[in-house]
């Protein structure tokens, strides 16, 4: 069985990498860029949309404010690239927001960043997942109707690849994202020079089309919330920019310039598709309503679209009037951008483990989550995560409108937090900087950081008053629980270090040794475990030595006493009552004897126990020593000691190779084969 398991992992993950080849896995700016921008650049395909969406509640007559929203969007995008370029170049250990929080603002403001990027990270992969389910859900029915089936499979699939290891990872999705940037890209140009160069009108699909306000009349107080909402919405833009500064460990040397420049490149390219999408939507007439609504608010020809209309995402109605409908430039655009989608978890799946390995490293998360797989990937973390959002795809029904409701609340606090830190961390070190050149850079990167805090911080109130009642109240909760939760971890991290520490002047004191070591053997039957269990523990000459049986049966428990007396066996043998048939209290109630006797000693549980090959063998026996060896444990002074002997269906597992677990590091055949010649 273990073999096949062997089997299975290796075709799935692949051949086991060694600890010296994790600077093989580091990657290149070309190879950075998809890895980590994929999630920033994907929100193309959604912000745009939504800003539109939320416009339509008061009418058609409020499109004229897209462009100032996307103006404030694309504001707050170069600011927050601006400042997290500052970041990397600070702190490029891989902390990101987590340790420049922890540094500057102190360890409850860095775990309040790490609990809001955590839940971030899982409704990334949970959001994109779902959007791109709904781009192939409407071309393919049976997507459309097992949404929440296809969108875990598709997340088991990216589990997967990224467990085979952040470089095979990112070689993967490279050509997808590479695809969707030059699509998007010659959409937005070959777009621009028809309708400024050539002249030509572009019609969207659904440009005729009209769209009953759900709100009219609208105070301006309610306009202006109206507006922020779609602001709000507009601002999934950003998810993803933080990505780069969790990941820097993960670039080539220089590992802070190549992330600072990747993140660069991503801001300008993700500047340049959003406008340029919104741009062309807006000059294609293109009308977007609320999808839950659209059947009836969307008027084709004067009547109600009707519950069989489906609404194209804005990209594909862009598509069609650059291109045209059915065109092979609109097929492949419409296919990269699901595409995309899919692959923008894929940034999730790279921060997601590298801060819980950080989180786990400082006592917050459970160590596990520090230890490298197979591949040199963080596979415990990439795992939680999968499972993360599976459980939201599954408990949402993959529904991207309620998902979309929950995110962007974490990156928020992430943001503003980050920036707060920043401008601490510039102004610390002003105080100890003396060269004028220096001085005026970080006082430059200081007014940086100070207006991306300032822009971050509004978004953050923008995105809590217009979000909390549409579902942001769930990621309000999930945070402080998951702050609590971690908060638990390191004080229980914290109170076992304490209690093991050694102090550097501690003598070995031999009053503290134990006295003496009373050996126990259980004995249920006399036969060759028993013997074997006798003759290891006489030979590690405790202080005291008796063979202890528990009497249930009365017939059976004399038998044994005569045999024993028969055989000669030169250790005493002692029975104890048991009126109830019960076997496990007796002897805890007789070690607890022994040690109330002798506190200062110690007693050695010799345990007989069968070691078998099938795994149905072991339901068959060692039950009542594993239960016994359950509740011996907490004992203390009480030490408990298996002594096995291999039954004959144990034999076919001689010579079976060890299975490696997850991080070993396996050596070729030829330098296995080279040590035993060499031993032999």
């Amino acid at each position: 069985m273990s073999k096949v398991t062997d089997l299975v992992k290796r075709l799935f993950i692949g051949r086991a990498l060694r600890s010296t080849q994790l600077h093989e896995q580091l990657l290149p700016k070309r190879i950075a860029l998809p890895v980590f921008a994929s999630d920033a650049l994907s929100s193309v395909a959604y912000a745009p949309q939504e800003i539109l969406v939320i416009l339509s509640i008061a009418g058609l007559s409020f499109y004229h404010f897209a462009p100032w929203v996307a103006i404030a969007v694309v504001l707050v995008m170069l600011t927050v690239v601006a400042s997290y370029r500052q970041n990397v170049h600070a702190y490029p250990s891989g902390g990101g927001d987590y340790e420049v929080a922890t540094v500057n603002l102190g360890p409850n403001a860095g775990l309040t960043v790490a609990s809001a990027l955590m839940v971030d990270y899982v409704l990334t992969v949970a959001v994109s997942v779902a959007n791109g389910v709904d781009y192939v859900g409407a071309t393919i029915p049976y997507v459309a109707e097992h949404k929440p089936l296809v969108a875990i499979t598709i997340v088991v699939l990216l589990t997967l690849v990224n467990l085979r290891g952040i470089r095979e990872s990112g070689v993967a999705f490279a050509v997808p994202t590479y695809a969707f940037m030059v699509s998007v890209i010659g959409l937005v140009l070959w777009g621009g020079f028809r309708l400024l160069v050539m002249g030509d009108e572009l019609r969207a699909p659904t440009a005729g089309y009209q769209i009953v306000a759900e709100q009219t009349d609208l105070t301006s107080l309610a306009a202006a919330f109206l507006i922020l909402r779609a602001f709000s919405s507009g601002c999934a833009a950003l998810t993803g920019v933080e990505a780069i500064s969790n990941g820097v460990p993960a670039f080539r040397k220089p590992k802070s310039k190549n992330a600072a420049t990747t993140l660069l490149m991503m801001g300008l390219i993700a500047v340049t598709m959003f406008a340029g999408i919104i741009a062309l939507g807006l000059a294609s007439g293109v009308k977007l309503a609320d999808p839950a609504t659209a059947a009836h608010n969307v008027l084709i020809n004067g009547r109600p679209a009707g519950p069989d209309y489906y609404q194209q995402p804005i990209i594909a109605q862009v598509a069609d009037a650059v291109f045209g409908n059915g065109s092979l430039f609109f097929i492949v655009i419409s296919a990269v951008t699901a595409l995309i989608l899919f692959l923008a978890a894929n940034t999730a799946f790279n921060g997601f483990p590298v801060l819980g390995s950080i989180l786990a490293q400082d006592r917050y998360l459970p160590r596990q989550l520090h230890t490298r797989g197979d591949r040199l990937a963080f596979s415990n973390g990439i795992v939680i995560l999968a499972a993360g959002a599976c459980l939201l795809l599954w408990g949402f029904q993959a529904d991207v409108s309620r998902l979309l409701n929950l995110y962007i609340v974490g990156v928020f606090v992430s943001f503003t937090l980050s920036q707060i830190g920043m401008v601490r961390h510039w102004t610390r070190h002003l105080k100890t900087e003396t060269a004028p050149k220096t001085r005026a850079q970080m006082k430059r990167s200081r007014v940086i950081n100070f207006f991306g805090a300032v822009m971050t911080g509004v978004v953050l109130v923008v995105v809590l008053l217009t979000k909390f009642t549409h579902g942001a109240w769930i990621v309000c909760v999930a945070m402080p629980t998951l702050f609590l939760i971690m908060k638990g971890i390191h004080r229980h991290y914290e109170n076992v270090a304490a209690e093991l520490a050694v102090d550097e002047d501690l003598q070995v004191d031999e009053s503290m040794l134990p006295a003496r070591n009373h050996a126990i053997v259980l004995v249920s039957k006399i036969h060759k475990p028993t013997l074997r269990a006798l003759s290891y523990a006489r030979a590690t000459r405790p202080s005291t030595l008796e063979a202890v049986t528990v009497g249930v049966e009365g017939e059976e428990a004399r038998a044994l006493q005569e045999e024993w007396e028969r055989r000669g066996i030169p250790v005493p043998l002692k029975m104890l009552d048991s009126p109830y048939r019960e076997i496990t209290r007796p002897i805890l109630e007789y070690v607890k004897s022994l040690r109330r006797r002798s506190p200062r000693d110690v007693v050695t549980v010799y345990i007989p126990e069968y070691v078998v090959g099938r795994w149905w063998e072991h339901l068959l026996h060692n039950q009542s020593a594993l239960r016994l060896k359950g509740r011996l444990l907490f004992q203390p002074g009480v030490m408990v000691t298996s002594v096995p002997w291999q039954l004959h269906s144990s034999d076919r597992l001689k010579g079976r190779p060890e299975p490696a677990a997850p991080g070993a590091v396996r050596r070729p055949r030829h330098e296995m084969a080279r040590d035993q010649g060499a031993k032999a």
